[in-house]
């Protein structure tokens, strides 16, 4: 059976899906499974599309140090006992930078010029290059395909892409890029079956997870993102702070004696919900807590995306239709509600028993806007794209890249 393999890899897991390619191809969903627990608790989880049991397997620390070795083991796994020996491997890569505005085929100097990025996105980049090298490495037959995060948002118009810096820094690459955009090209793709009459018109999304962001789509293109160069930006989110004031990096730098690297990490592990709350980095936590200070970050989550939303409404000169995404949107009716109530000047308004229930439309038929729940399937995309690239012929020695 051809199949493909779609890869997630990040700092202490590596996802992974197994589709199989059918007639005509149409894809099939076959195998899900993760390693996580790297260098701590090590773990293979694998199961049938339908959540059937597949794999449940804890590994010594030592047998699973890093991601290359959770890689050896997902593969040897997939290979000696699921009998799966796929046509090519997708792989999420968060930044893809001014280079790369589309999935690409993937070779070693692929894997330098993304390398550049890594202090773009250093809680993802390096994670995501890590198993494209060890397949390089030890099956370099393999197509490998990288599908970036900040392609869905390269049809941004120059008002949106720059910033108000010399227009050098721009050309070197120091511009908006956007983030979470396969989860948003998922959407762009689902909507015209789920709502056809506003699929072109003019859309909010809200992808609400440990990082969240929100993008304005128009006749399902991205015109404007929350995120910006680096996925700092935009929404607070579980352990990243977002919309921040360049001059506390200056006062962290100056004031408080910190190094660049210890503002880099401070920043992206220790703010956010987590750095507000004091408590955690964790939704659900959060929001079954009573300390005050846990009640602040929700709050906080809620008032920023509220104030976003009318930044990407203005963007749009108005709004047809709001849609939420990930982990967050996708599973929390109370803040759901609780964005519902911010956006209420939009004329939006939620059927609180839809909304409960997680329907796909939870607005309420009096509402000016439609309001949907749209789970997110960035792997579904990761394997169309690497397909899409085989059937048109490309191979390992034909490798094309747009570069602009």
């Amino acid at each position: 059976m051809d199949s493909i393999l779609v890869v997630n890899a990040g700092s202490s897991s590596v996802k992974f899906q197994v589709f199989a390619v059918e007639g005509e191809g149409v894809l099939r969903r076959l195998i899900k499974g993760q390693v996580d627990g790297i260098g701590s608790r090590p773990r293979l989880r694998a199961s049938r599309a339908g959540n059937d049991p597949m794999a449940d397997r804890a590994y010594p620390i030592e047998a699973i140090p890093d991601v290359p070795a959770a890689m050896q083991v997902a593969g040897e796994w997939l290979r000696n006992e699921a009998r799966i020996h796929p046509l090519a491997v997708g792989h999420r890569v968060v930044h893809g930078g001014p280079d790369y505005e589309r999935p690409i085929l993937v070779d070693h100097g692929v894997v330098a010029r993304l390398e550049r990025f890594v202090t773009l996105a250093p809680l993802h980049q390096p994670h995501n290059l890590a198993p494209i090298r060890s397949i390089l490495a030890n099956f370099p037959t393999i197509p490998q395909v990288a599908c970036f995060d900040t392609a869905f948002h390269r049809t941004h118009g120059p008002l949106a892409d720059h910033y108000a810096i010399p227009h050098q820094l721009h050309a070197e690459g120091v511009r908006r890029y956007g983030f979470h955009g396969l989860s948003y090209e998922y959407i762009s793709r689902a909507l015209p079956q789920i709502a056809p009459d506003v699929a072109k018109r003019r859309v909010i999304v809200a992808h609400l997870g440990s990082g969240a962001s929100m993008c304005a789509m128009k006749n399902g293109l991205s015109v404007e993102s929350t995120m910006g160069f680096t996925a700092l930006d935009g929404l607070p989110m579980g352990t990243r702070p977002g919309q921040l004031d360049p001059g506390v990096v200056l006062y962290l730098l100056s004031e408080k004696g910190m190094t660049a690297s210890k503002v880099q990490d401070f920043l992206y592990r220790d703010c956010g919900l987590k750095g507000l709350s004091g408590v955690s980095n964790d939704m659900r936590e959060l929001e079954a807590s009573t300390d005050p200070q846990a009640k602040l970050a929700v709050d906080y989550f809620v008032y920023r995306i509220g104030l976003n939303a009318g930044m990407l409404a203005a963007a749009l000169q108005g709004i047809d239709a709001f849609v939420f995404t990930a982990g967050i949107g996708e599973n929390s009716s109370s803040i759901r509600a609780r964005v519902a109530e911010q956006l209420g000047w939009l004329g939006v308004a939620l059927d609180p028993a839809e909304n409960t229930r997680h329907s796909r439309l939870i607005s309420a038929k009096t509402s000016l806007v439609p309001v949907y729940v749209v789970p997110t399937d960035e792997e579904l995309m990761i394997a169309q794209h690497t397909l899409t690239l085989l059937m048109n012929g490309q191979s390992p020695n034909r490798r094309q890249e747009r570069v602009s």
